[in-house]
């Protein structure tokens, strides 16, 4: 067998400055969501913006780093949920997945808020969760355990306000969000249910209510 290759200092050197990178960038994007400084993480990672710029030359870059190791294991653990034979326990399980992916992570709430996009991978990592949440959320109301009048929309607002508050408590009480979320799904149940007394919203006001003022600002290349 030919003999392995021994790094060069140089290698190693470039390897330990990218791993450093992430690990802080990993932090920073979490606490601070995808518009987080890029000279902020090379500073706490002992480096000069140049070095990250280096290693990856646009923010977007850096993020779908960051990101990608989570959303495989997301997607995993979604399509364990979709997978379940029984419709609520399919539906219960892949809205507290989501949830709790997010719960502390800012940066994995804009990926669901699509505040970022221009990578072919995080695009499909996205459509695909829409596809199974849109799925099993037929499935649960095909079976008559989810209200007819549920939409793919009224799912997110509860991912939107569910981050909102894992964000608000997380020094005081990092597992409120739970609680939200379990009172919310006793809400989408289809027995005992109140009406409604506004209309579910279709994609573009969904869109429309994201990119309206007082919520995140799109992170920047």
């Amino acid at each position: 067998m030919p003999a392995r290759e021994t790094p060069t200092p140089a290698r190693r050197d470039a390897h330990r400055n990218r791993q450093r990178l992430l690990e802080c960038a990993r932090r920073a994007f979490a606490e601070r969501g995808a518009e987080a400084p890029l000279d902020g993480i090379a500073r706490d990672a002992g480096l000069v913006v140049g070095t990250l710029y280096r290693h990856f030359p646009t923010r977007l870059d850096l993020l779908c780093a960051v990101l990608e190791p989570k959303l495989r294991d997301v997607l995993d653990e979604v399509e364990a949920a979709a997978a379940l034979e029984d419709p609520w326990a399919a539906f219960s399980g892949l809205l507290e997945v989501l949830c709790e992916a997010q719960a502390g992570d800012r940066a994995f709430g804009d990926f669901l808020a699509r505040r970022f996009s221009g990578d072919d991978r995080i695009e499909a990592a996205h459509d695909e969760i829409c596809v199974l949440a849109q799925r099993v959320l037929g499935r649960a109301q095909e079976a008559g355990v989810v209200r007819r009048d549920v939409t793919g929309a009224d799912l997110f607002l509860v991912l939107w306000a569910g981050g909102h508050l894992a964000e608000a408590t997380r020094h005081v009480a990092p597992s409120m969000w739970r609680r939200h979320v379990y009172v919310a799904m006793d809400g989408f149940r289809a027995s005992e249910r109140l009406d409604l007394p506004e209309h579910a919203w279709d994609a573009g006001e969904l869109s429309r209510a994201i990119a309206a003022p007082g919520t995140q600002a799109a992170a920047k290349p």
